[in-house]
């Protein structure tokens, strides 16, 4: 079990600025995202499309940003939890006890919901005998390239990131490429240094094929594909990754109690608190009157969240708002000489 002041479901530019300032005001916190990488929707959705809404900076990428954030949280050790969906969240005497999909248990007085509009998941093949085979040798995400090493592996998509692992784990593996179109969506650059892997060799290109059946009993032999005009090919195969984007649900919260009107939960507008004392609601995941959906709105709603976590965290401690230009406790936390 891991106690922290704070948990803080969501690591996208909202949820990473609520731990920075809750570690400014001296609390703990974790990070629990169900993507397998920090940044939420700028990184998933647009990290390179512009972002002309954040103050004192004219323009960036959501990659950008992202990295801005990260590098804020620099002074302090933030433990993140990717890949980890939160399942289960009760209460239990002063604490809530969350637990993830995964196994993994945490106790804290305050849970902050800085989820977007939800749960990334990703899209996944049709046929329902994949299910049997997923993070086993089926696998939407890449967390360790190193096991398909001297392997064959089979990537279906027409993305960046199909795109992106066909050109990386060529380098080691056997690797085929499959997409149910002639057309990629990926960079150009990056297309074409798939083609030329692929005039060499180095990668088996297949357009306009479907998966269509897998096959192997506690590990994937081979897999059938499909094409348009209804040739079907069997292909041997170790791996299979499949990136065919994200779909985003409400998921598991719906079922935690909380004041859920159209996939988002309704707060308060002194500590964005839900109904449910100690856990609250930030970004576009909570509503109120005058709600705007900006990155800048959650990072003013973060910043009042958890300083309302002090009193559940310290209740024999009073908090005393600090300014970091004046405060030797904060340039202290931030490893700033006065």
């Amino acid at each position: 079990m891991i106690k922290t002041d704070a948990l803080i479901i969501g690591a996208g530019p909202v949820g990473l600025f609520t731990a920075h300032q809750l570690k400014l005001i001296g609390l703990d916190c974790e990070i629990v995202d169900n993507l397998d990488k920090i940044g939420g929707q700028c990184i998933e959705l647009y990290p390179d499309k512009p972002i002309y809404d954040i103050p004192a900076v004219p323009e960036c990428t959501g990659e950008e940003l992202t990295n801005n954030l990260i590098n804020q949280l620099k002074p302090f050790d933030i433990k993140f939890h990717l890949g980890e969906r939160v399942d289960e969240v009760k209460k239990e005497e002063k604490n809530w006890i969350v637990k993830t999909n995964n196994g993994k248990s945490f106790s804290t007085p305050n849970v902050i919901i800085a989820g977007g509009v939800g749960s990334f998941e990703p899209r996944k093949f049709s046929p329902k005998e994949c299910e049997k085979f997923e993070n086993k040798s089926l696998f939407y995400s890449v967390k360790d390239k190193k096991i398909f090493e001297g392997k064959t592996v089979t990537i279906f998509g027409g993305g960046d990131s199909a795109l992106d692992w066909a050109v990386e784990l060529s380098k080691f593996s056997k690797v085929n490429l499959v997409h149910r179109r002639d057309e990629f969506r990926g960079a150009q650059a990056t297309l074409n240094k798939v083609k030329e892997l692929t005039s060499v060799g180095k990668i088996n290109l297949f357009t306009k094929y479907q998966l269509v059946n897998i096959n192997g009993l506690n590990k994937i032999e081979n897999i059938d594909i499909k094409s348009d005009d209804g040739e079907t090919k069997n292909l041997k195969t170790d791996y299979v990754l499949g990136f065919f984007g994200l779909i985003m649900q409400l998921g598991p919260i719906a079922n935690w109690g909380l004041n859920i009107d159209k996939k988002t939960i309704a707060v308060d507008t002194e500590k964005f608190e839900t109904n449910q004392k100690g856990i609250y609601a930030v970004g576009d995941i909570c509503t109120y009157p005058g709600k705007l959906r900006l990155i800048l709105s959650g990072f003013h709603e973060g910043a009042l969240a958890a300083r309302a976590c002090f009193k559940l965290a310290r209740p024999n401690e009073k908090y005393r708002f600090e300014f970091t230009t004046t405060s030797s406790n904060l340039l202290k936390r931030l490893g700033k000489k006065e």
